[in-house]
């Protein structure tokens, strides 16, 4: 793949103005979202924020004095689709870079091909964490800068007694309750009061579900649902609680994957109250956001569009990773990879993000509550919190860290001082 080099000299100076032809140059941007099947529900409008923010950074003048082209492909909610069109554009459209992705199925599928090809990619949701890969920035939300945050705001502020997980079946499900499930036994919660389940992608009938978890509180404590479903099955869920009567001052949910676009359109009267947590809301009211928000209004041409959660982590990621390739001089991965750690950005709820040498943010994590017009009122904000690759409260990962700076090893384990191999991991 070729690379795009600033030249410095006044030498290069001269010949790029004596041969026009040579600065005549793009930098392929890849853009890798489900527009079709159960998962264009969320990604869709990531594909659009990304095509926003490459026309805006074309009217400053591109990248390096090259212009940028996106090259947009739908892996259509497949999962294996996901890794050939990842070979794709890594080979045959030669892109730069690639923002993508929501599942972690879908990360987990592409991964492979990523490192075998060392390409540079930007996954821009929450996550189970327990990876760290040289290729990919993570720039969601870990499980220590989401989930563990909202588990603690249902035991001090809700007083949650009795937890309910509820999830897709796949790795970020599975992984994040057990990290969960550990997590509140640690806290004191017994076994008994933690219930887990499963179901598939798209799933639509909750009524046993949603009885189930209404059962759970028959003994007088109160209930918390910790949902972890993603993709339109959210729809059939909360039009069931809805349905059997559950209110948020019954059992609160807290949804890791709900947000302003899965509750756009939506009549969103009967999930008043209910949460999310997130890093970031539409809602938050900083001069930053209220740009950002403008901007994605001019661009789509439509006032109602929401903004939500993984469009600000792309929006962070992709400032980002346009200041370490101007810094680096270059869109040769390795080179970018390096100038990456450090970086910083404003959040857009203020304060700033930073690139950790683990290859995730430090943000901030916000609980929103939602309202009738389907935004959320902020109800609790933290500070920056270092998002963490690899979780304390599972035995497995309790051992290691992840610095690709100054150890250059992804899962390093401090028990053995030596950098551990698992591919299986990917």
């Amino acid at each position: 793949m070729m690379k795009k080099t600033l030249l410095t000299t006044a030498a290069a100076t001269a010949l790029l103005a004596a041969s026009p032809a040579l600065a005549d140059c793009t930098i392929k941007v890849g853009v890798l979202h489900s527009l079709s099947g159960s998962m264009a529900i969320s990604e869709t409008t990531l594909r659009d924020v990304m095509l926003m923010l490459i026309d805006g950074q074309n009217a400053k003048g591109g990248v390096l004095g090259c212009q940028l082209e996106a090259v947009v492909v739908d892996p259509a909610s497949d999962w294996p689709l996901f890794a050939e069109l990842t070979r794709q554009l890594l080979t045959v459209n030669e892109v730069d870079v690639i923002f993508g992705a929501w599942t972690s199925v879908s990360r987990k599928s592409l991964l492979p091909v990523l490192e075998e090809l060392n390409g540079l990619f930007f996954y821009p949701v929450q996550y189970e964490g327990q990876e760290s890969s040289r290729n990919v920035f993570y720039t969601g939300a870990a499980p220590n800068t989401q989930a563990v945050p909202a588990v603690d705001y249902f035991l001090e502020e809700l007083g949650v007694e009795s937890f309910a997980l509820r999830g897709t079946d796949y790795v970020y499900p599975r992984t994040t309750n057990a990290i969960l499930e550990a997590y509140l036994l640690g806290k004191g919660i017994a076994p008994e009061d933690i219930f887990v389940n499963y179901t598939p992608f798209g799933h639509a009938d909750w009524s046993t579900i949603v009885s189930d978890v209404i059962a759970l509180g028959a003994g007088g404590k109160q209930v918390g649902v910790i949902s972890t479903i993603n993709g339109d099955a959210n729809i059939g869920f909360y039009t069931e609680l809805a349905a059997q009567g559950v209110s948020a001052d019954d059992i609160p949910v807290v949804a890791f994957s709900v947000g302003e676009e899965e509750l756009s359109g939506l009549d969103t009267s009967r999930r008043v109250g209910h949460l999310a947590a997130w890093n970031y809301f539409m809602s938050v009211d900083t001069p930053e956001n209220e740009e950002f928000i403008a901007a994605w209004h001019a661009f789509i041409g439509d006032t109602n569009r929401v903004t939500n959660d993984p469009m600000e982590a792309h929006y962070i990621g992709f400032n980002m990773w346009v200041n370490a390739v101007e810094a680096a001089g270059t869109t040769d991965v390795d080179a970018v990879r390096e100038a990456m750690w450090g970086q910083e950005f404003p959040n857009l709820s203020g304060g700033m993000a930073v690139m950790n040498t683990n290859h995730h943010l430090s943000k901030p994590v916000l609980i929103g509550e939602i309202r009738a017009d389907g935004q959320f009122d902020i109800i609790s904000q933290t500070t920056e919190i270092p998002g963490a690759a690899w979780s304390p409260f599972l035995p497995e990962s309790a051992n290691l860290v992840s610095d690709w700076k100054e150890l250059e090893c992804g899962m390093f384990d401090t028990a053995t001082n030596t950098c551990v191999q698992l591919t299986s991991n990917y």
